[in-house]
């Protein structure tokens, strides 16, 4: 298994020693969150600022499709597009990423082979999370052997919501064991974690399990990412290195889909854990739509025009 921070060893030995620690993390202020990310989010970014920003954003996106209909020929096209979002501009940047599910990853990996794009795939039972732990790790494996770069889980949010903290953090470790050099993206899911402070528990236990990133949701509930979940999570991560040392990732996914908001996203983790995370390594989007608006706000800088409907693709 993956090696426990130290400072974590007495905290995981035991379902009541998770328990208390989780449920001794100090509560969340839902106002002043609230207000705080509000705030955040007035913050007025032009020209020079607004250009770097948005192509910070693209760089950022894990450029997803997770439907019941993907065919090889859809990832093949959203792995070009990946690639070079817009194809009369060579100076736009790529996207960090495609996203899709593991029986997909293979064809993802050979389109974008020698790219620099990284595949990311959803594993264990996504979105849901209902199945027994051998049938995620088997199909974390899969992923991984079709040339996966990174592995996004969903956590068990029954086991979670019932207090079965321990439960929870074994099997993200059994993932991230399985998931071998391939990076781990632990997702909770935080529209069915119902309050802040459950979200604050979520967080701190996928980092202590040893999650390389944590991210929101999966896109597929009623409440995805929002400035606020996404604000308390950064907080984790900031709080998590102060004490450890380690540095992880945030993934909001799901609801970003204007230029607008993902720069108001940019700058609460520029005001809340730093500039250290405004690089794709530890700041990620997870979109299907954000992309086309970004370059299209972005020709609108570079020409002081939109144009017309075809200029970029639809996902």
């Amino acid at each position: 298994m993956p090696t426990i921070t130290p400072a974590f060893a007495d905290v995981t030995a035991s379902d009541s020693t998770l328990r208390r620690f989780l449920h001794g993390l100090p509560g969340v202020d839902a106002v002043g969150l609230e207000a705080r990310a509000a705030s955040l989010g007035t913050r007025s970014i032009k020209t020079t600022a607004k250009a770097y920003a948005i192509d910070l954003a693209i760089s950022m996106i894990d450029l997803t499709t997770l439907e019941g209909a993907d065919t090889a020929g859809k990832v093949r096209a959203l792995s070009a597009k990946a690639v070079r979002p817009d194809p009369t501009d060579r100076t736009a940047p790529a996207t960090a990423a495609v996203c899709v599910y593991p029986d997909m990853a293979g064809t993802a990996v050979a389109a974008l082979a020698g790219s620099g794009v990284k595949v990311a795939s959803v594993a264990t039972a996504f979105p849901a999370g209902r199945a027994a732990l051998g049938v995620k790790l088997a199909d974390t494996r899969d992923a991984v052997a079709a040339g996966a770069d990174e592995i996004d889980m969903v956590i068990d949010r029954g086991a979670f919501l019932s207090g079965h903290y321990l439960k929870v953090y074994e099997e993200i470790r059994a993932v991230k064991e399985a998931a071998g050099s391939a990076r781990l993206k632990v997702i909770f899911e935080t529209g069915e974690l119902s309050t802040y402070d459950n979200i604050r528990r979520a967080s701190w236990l996928g980092m202590v399990a040893g999650a390389d990133f944590i991210k929101t949701s999966t896109g597929k509930v009623g409440v995805n990412a929002t400035p606020a979940n996404t604000l308390l999570m950064l907080e984790a991560v900031r709080d998590f290195r102060e004490r450890t040392g380690v540095q992880i990732g945030v993934k909001p996914a799901g609801g970003i889909r204007s230029t607008k908001d993902a720069i108001k996203f940019l700058v609460l983790v520029n005001e809340t854990a730093g500039a250290d995370w405004l690089d794709n390594h530890w700041f990620r989007f997870g979109a299907s739509s954000l992309l086309n608006d970004l370059l299209m706000q972005r020709q609108k800088l570079s020409t002081g025009r939109y144009s017309g409907p075809d200029y970029v693709t639809v996902d």
